[in-house]
């Protein structure tokens, strides 16, 4: 893609995918970008020491849950930040 950007299909479970991101980035973060469903599954996992959501003022639907099936978990506000457009919303994840 323009600029570099390469995707990877994993088949074989989030783990083996958060391994392999982890492998190609070194010693940078990762992060991990999707629905509700991919967060739900990480966070349930425990793999996400931070979410970040991008709130947009548009319904485009049903959609789906965010937080469902995720176990006891706490999230300790750490930022928000925003425009008329979009409201980004930062915490850490504990358990």
């Amino acid at each position: 893609m323009q600029g570099g950007t390469t995707f990877t299909f994993v088949t074989d479970g989030i783990e083996s995918a958060l391994a392999q991101a982890r492998q190609a980035a070194g010693d940078a973060n990762v992060s991990i970008a999707g629905g509700a469903q991919t967060v739900d599954q990480y966070l349930a996992a425990g793999l996400i020491d931070e979410l970040r959501l991008h709130v947009a003022p548009v319904i485009l639907g049903a959609g789906e849950r965010l937080l469902d099936g995720v176990g006891d978990l706490a999230l300790e506000p750490l930022s928000v930040s925003g425009t008329n457009l979009v409201t980004h919303l930062s915490y850490r994840v504990t358990r």
